[in-house]
């Protein structure tokens, strides 16, 4: 593992890792070390053939108040090419968290502003504080959610998209969930709980499943119906059929016990 300086990748024994932006000084704000750092962090969570899922957290009292002032002041120095390259930089962040193998689950506390609605939106699963605060941000300071934009479109649709992207309202965690950017919104003081809730439910799925279904719904989009992917359906059910977990998931439903990758608790 890396030592990072913005992040903490931390894994826990029951399989999965929780990444968490830590630069709780300047409420975990992203410069281009966090970028690059998520980005190394990303690529070892990915190559982690243990890990079953992922959280995304932000210590301290915020999730992320979106981009580093001081970086952007130096951002706005700098040439157009330059910017380019800044802009790549964050468009491989934000394309490699979606297309992370494994399912992924940001948790929201205190202010999710800009870029990280980003973050938020790149997750395949959000969950949030009631009190959290959302906003893009971006217009009131002359810029555009431009490299966010698709994930962002994708999570909560274009025409909610349109209206925080153009008006840079703020939300909280009950909005949030009303348009598809957290799946749940619960009250501060709860959060916790649901978390390791959450954490439970997912350790309950057979982690090649998980996967498969991850790379299906990838495929399928926005399930409008053709004949190649009618053909890939097919298959992606033969193959997890006769997968090793497939075959062991379906002895343990016919045997009536736990299967493998499930921890195995005492019965009274």
């Amino acid at each position: 593992m890396n030592d990072f300086s913005t992040l903490e990748l931390i894994t826990d024994s029951r399989g999965f890792a929780t990444l968490w932006l830590s630069r709780e000084a300047k409420n975990n704000a992203f410069n281009a070390q966090m970028i690059r750092e998520l980005i190394i962090a990303l690529d070892q969570v990915q190559g982690d053939p243990s890990l079953r899922f992922l959280l995304l957290r932000g210590r301290g009292k915020h999730f992320s108040a979106g981009a580093d002032l001081a970086w952007m002041q130096q951002s706005a120095e700098l040439d157009y090419h330059t910017n380019l390259d800044d802009a790549r930089e964050l468009a491989e962040l934000m394309y490699n968290l979606a297309k992370l193998k494994i399912p992924t689950l940001a948790v929201v506390q205190g202010a999710a502003y800009g870029g990280a609605l980003g973050l938020i939106s790149c997750c395949d699963m959000a969950i949030g504080a009631d009190d959290a605060q959302f906003c893009l941000s971006e217009v009131r300071i002359g810029l555009a959610p431009a490299v966010i934009s698709p994930f962002v479109v994708q999570a909560i649709g274009e025409r909610a998209a349109r209206r925080y992207a153009l008006t840079a309202e703020r939300f909280g965690g009950q909005r949030a969930r009303e348009i598809g950017l957290l799946a749940e919104s619960y009250p501060a003081a709860d959060l916790a709980l649901h978390v390791e809730q959450w954490i439970a439910n997912l350790l309950q799925n057979s982690p090649a499943a998980m996967r498969a279904s991850k790379d299906l719904l990838r495929e399928v989009g926005n399930g409008a119906l053709t004949p190649a992917l009618r053909r890939y359906c097919e298959n992606a059910i033969a193959r997890i059929r006769v997968s090793a977990e497939g075959q062991e998931g379906l002895r343990a439903f016919l045997q009536k016990r736990a299967p493998s990758w499930q921890a195995q608790e005492p019965r009274s």
